[in-house]
């Protein structure tokens, strides 16, 4: 078993897919990490030596932000916007979509689900 930044590796897969897995790592730097390494990219997790282990791990470690510290600073990017008051951290604050998007109807991902809004009762005569 596999474990790099603090997430279990599947066995069974490439090593390029394995390593997605881990947060901050999508497949071109999957592929240039084992390239460093010198490890095919058809070899499976189950397939590396401990060795081969402790070289990525170093690498990953050291070159790479990923898992809990990539999330922080991420969020910490996200407080600054909010607290800067422009207009994509009010857009966050509000929950609405930053880029672009429209919100009349869609855009149901970041709004939520829908909340119904009762009609005005007409007065009678």
């Amino acid at each position: 078993m596999a474990r790099i930044a603090g997430v279990d590796l599947p066995k069974n897969k490439r090593g390029v897919i394995g390593l997605t897995y881990i947060y901050g790592i999508g497949r071109s730097r999957s592929e240039e990490i084992l390239a460093i390494a010198e490890i095919s990219v058809h070899t499976k997790v189950k397939e590396w030596t401990d060795d081969n282990i402790k070289m990525i791990s170093g690498l990953i470690q050291n070159q790479y932000r990923v898992e809990g510290e990539l999330r922080s600073e991420i969020q910490m990017n996200i407080k600054r916007l909010m607290d800067i008051a422009c207009y994509r951290g009010l857009r966050h604050r509000k929950g609405l979509p930053l880029r672009g998007q429209r919100t009349q109807t869609n855009a149901r991902t970041r709004k939520g689900k829908k909340k119904t809004v009762a009609n005005k009762k007409k007065a009678t005569k």
